[in-house]
């Protein structure tokens, strides 16, 4: 049987419907779900495999929803949705502008339906502009917000951090920030609301020191020239004996003597820690300092401290480390080891209460919760407006 929602949870009791796609969105669907709300995602009914797989899916990010297969481009299945999001709290959709206004899915439509509705939508380049229908990524969003040519060593190119700042960052959290906010605004006006998220919009909101410190005039426009982005000496990355990497960020000058004091240097021989000029030709006197001991070493000799440092680990061993351990940063939940749930709730804990579900996996079951009738459903499923994973038939 399909899970009716987590009992636990600060979102326990909302009813989302996730229309599926890749990134940002199903990221959004993640986090709610991860805090207690019920949410069906809706794959399409050409996505639902002939055979059953063998085994739950891996895929972390499909977590804690179950996923009902419609076809959107059959008029029953566009119907099935719509009544999905006459019941829900609030709708996620990830397609381009117009897309969902095409499917006879558009807001007007739904928040006619269920004028309460909450209704999220996520974008690279945003609902509007010269550029809202153009194809576009993760690297091209920050580019253009300005994050991109905010990160990168001087002298060097740009260095694309992954899609964490734009993707996750700016795009699904802070879609989900949006839509948390118009749910608890809807308590006082009974009324929904469309949230446009898009990235290029989140990942230039991330970037507001930067720019303040720009207009404050103790930022440079030029990447690796700054305190913050391996400008200075004692805030950068360093190998140490062993081919390895530690992470230095002392900032305050009580921190930044701790750590000079353990990495063997004498700070009086050293120039003013603030002294621009001299942030150069320190890099290599750190860098032989920390070359001279291996990650081991540098853990015992700073790890705990306030030298502000961490060692560089990747994503295959960041789960073993001590603290991360201590705190479960990191859960197994059947059968895959995974980043928990965040943040963390005093009363109301987050939990990971489902595994990924595979396109149609509850197909029956979602639909027989949110109303409909056995009947009703056999009618759906002998128009092809639904398709179930093979197996999973009630």
């Amino acid at each position: 049987m399909i899970n009716a929602g987590r009992d636990q949870g600060p979102l326990r009791g909302v009813r989302v419907v996730e229309l599926a796609g890749i990134g940002p969105a199903p990221f959004c669907a993640m986090l709610l779900a991860d805090l207690g709300a019920e949410v069906v995602r809706v794959d399409r009914a050409a996505h639902v495999p002939d055979t059953a797989p063998d085994g739950a899916s891996r895929d972390v990010m499909h977590r804690g929803r179950a996923s009902l297969a419609v076809d959107l481009k059959h008029p029953d299945g566009v119907r099935v949705v719509l009544e999905l999001a006459a019941q829900a709290d609030a709708l996620i959709e990830g397609f381009r502008p117009g897309v969902m206004e095409r499917l006879g899915l558009g807001p007007d439509v739904c928040l006619d339906r269920n004028p309460a509705l909450v209704y999220g939508r996520m974008t690279g380049w945003g609902q509007d502009g010269p550029w809202a229908r153009a194809a576009g990524h993760d690297i091209n969003y920050i580019a253009l917000s300005g994050a991109l040519g905010a990160t990168g060593r001087k002298g060097e190119a740009p260095v694309p951090p992954a899609n964490f700042l734009g993707d996750f960052g700016g795009g699904g959290l802070l879609l989900a920030f949006g839509m948390v906010a118009a749910l608890f605004e809807r308590r006082s006006s009974g009324h929904g609301q469309v949230v446009d998220a898009a990235v290029v919009d989140g990942s230039a909101l991330l970037s507001t020191m930067v720019y303040g410190l720009m207009e404050m005039g103790v930022w440079t426009a030029t990447a690796g020239e700054n305190i913050a982005d391996t400008g200075a000496h004692f805030y950068d990355v360093y190998e140490t004996a062993d081919g390895r990497y530690i992470s230095l960020g002392a900032v305050e000058p009580q921190f930044y003597d701790e750590l000079v004091t353990r990495l063997g240097l004498d700070p009086e021989e050293l120039p003013p820690q603030m002294d621009r000029v001299s942030w150069e030709e320190l890099k290599p006197v750190f860098a032989r300092a920390v070359r001279e001991r291996t990650l081991a070493e540098w853990e015992e000799r700073l790890g705990g401290t306030d030298a502000c440092f961490a060692p560089v680990l990747t994503p295959s061993d960041a789960w073993r480390h001590p603290h991360n351990a201590a705190r479960d940063v990191f859960v197994e939940r059947f059968g895959v080891r995974q980043p928990a749930p965040a943040p963390r709730f005093s009363r109301t804990p987050a939990g990971v209460d489902r595994a990924p579900a595979h396109a149609g996996e509850h197909t029956d079951e979602t639909l027989e919760r949110w109303g409909y009738s056995r009947s009703e459903i056999e009618a759906l499923h002998a128009s092809g407006a639904v398709r179930s994973l093979p197996g999973t038939r009630a």
